[in-house]
């Protein structure tokens, strides 16, 4: 019987299928939900900018959907650096948020407040992407401000400085950066991850 590989979704929110990338939705898989709010009802609840629960090469991937754009900036090197710890040498991360290359377009258009696109939520504007969903917040959500970002470049410097081998990011479709990174550069070229969500 083959080993089952674990993920850590970090920043997984309320439990749902869709919620992870179709690379974990299999039977190899075994997901592991950790949240900074225990009302998800997450495995472990902290936040990934201390994991001192996760035990060290303890996981094979690491799935983050938009979370290190709410840490202060000065958070995110150290998170990336808590993920590098937590994965095995062979180890990845798989890693999707916002794209402010492609949202200061926009908000250079005048375009702040426009709708940019729908999301499960509501519309989304350029201003959300900025600071954060306002409606979740202005509800009392306060986890879904906003408080650093990313352009292609400099994410993949950020994963880079944080003691990965190698991080390859692409600019997707819908205002998003995809990024995998691997804690060691592999052997051989591995089957590629889908960068961008199932629909």
């Amino acid at each position: 019987m083959v080993e089952q590989k674990r993920v850590l979704h970090v920043g997984c929110g309320v439990k749902k299928d869709t919620k992870l990338h179709q690379t974990f939705r299999s039977p190899e898989w075994l997901e592991v939900r950790l949240d900074i709010d225990p009302k998800v009802l997450p495995d472990i609840v902290g936040s990934i900018v201390q994991m001192p629960t996760v035990e060290s090469a303890s996981f094979d991937a690491i799935w983050s959907s938009h979370n290190l754009e709410h840490l202060e900036s000065h958070e995110v090197p150290i998170a990336l650096k808590e993920f590098r710890r937590v994965l095995k040498s062979t180890g990845f991360l798989l890693i999707t948020l916002p794209d402010l290359q492609s949202v200061a377009e926009l908000v250079a258009k005048d375009q702040l407040l426009e709708p940019a696109y729908q999301s499960p939520a509501g519309p989304i504007s350029p201003l959300d992407m900025l600071f954060g969903h306002r409606p979740s917040i202005a509800a009392g959500n306060y986890f879904m401000a906003h408080r650093t970002g990313f352009t292609s470049r400099s994410l993949g410097q950020a994963i880079v400085q944080a003691g990965f081998a190698v991080a390859k990011i692409k600019r997707g479709n819908q205002f998003d950066l995809w990024g995998i990174a691997h804690v060691t550069q592999p052997a051989t070229e591995a089957e590629p991850v889908p960068m961008t969500m199932a629909k």
